[in-house]
């Protein structure tokens, strides 16, 4: 038990590490490697049409609400959100280049607010385990001290050694997914610029 918590506690020390060590100093709460890119820029997406004149009005047409809709969710494939897009367009030009317009429009509010969502709770998580840091530091001292006296408490050592490898491991597991979901921004950064060309190509 003693040899498995030491274990446990060295890789923490390894992961806590990684926390308290922001990679940019204006975001100390921000636990990925990426650099923090607090909103999707429009000129890095799209090359269309402007949009200043749209605005929100792609809310009140049901039809591009519920596209962008499944657009926006992941589990569409690009070659299928490339079908719906293609299917969508139909009439004049201009008719065409209002409902891209439109279209990316929402993409783009949906699509932000997708990755604000996703970096707001980066961020909490990491405050989670900065606090979790600081608690397991703590019980990793109270068992140094049961463990020094005289006589020993070995009831107590055994109870905050159990709770000392749960700690660890819940920590761990937390890093773990970290790095998965640190992904995700860039990920939806990448799918945004993909449906911004296809919209684009079918308006031309």
């Amino acid at each position: 038990m003693r040899r498995q918590i030491a274990i446990g506690v060295l890789l923490f020390a390894a992961a806590s590490t990684e926390i308290c060590l922001a990679a940019d100093p204006r975001y100390p709460d921000w636990p990925c490697t990426q650099a923090k890119v607090p909103e999707i820029s429009l000129a890095a997406v799209w090359a269309g049409p402007p949009l200043d004149d749209i605005k929100d009005k792609w809310k009140d047409d049901i039809k591009v609400s519920a596209l962008v809709s499944k657009l926006a969710a992941r589990r569409t494939s690009l070659d299928d959100a490339q079908k719906l897009i293609a299917e969508s367009f139909v009439g004049s030009a201009v008719e065409k280049a209002t409902a891209g317009k439109l279209l990316f429009a929402g993409l783009f509010e949906s699509l932000n607010a997708q990755r604000t969502s996703v970096i707001n709770g980066l961020e909490r998580i990491t405050r989670k385990q900065r606090d979790a840091a600081d608690k397991i530091r703590s019980d990793v001292s109270a068992l140094h001290a049961l463990q020094g006296a005289s006589p020993p408490d070995q009831t107590r050592i055994d109870d905050l050694s159990n709770q000392l490898v749960w700690q660890t491991r819940i920590f761990e597991d937390r890093q773990r997914v970290v790095k998965f979901v640190c992904e995700v921004p860039t990920a939806i950064d990448q799918r945004l610029f993909a449906l911004g060309r296809m919209i684009q190509q079918e308006i031309e």
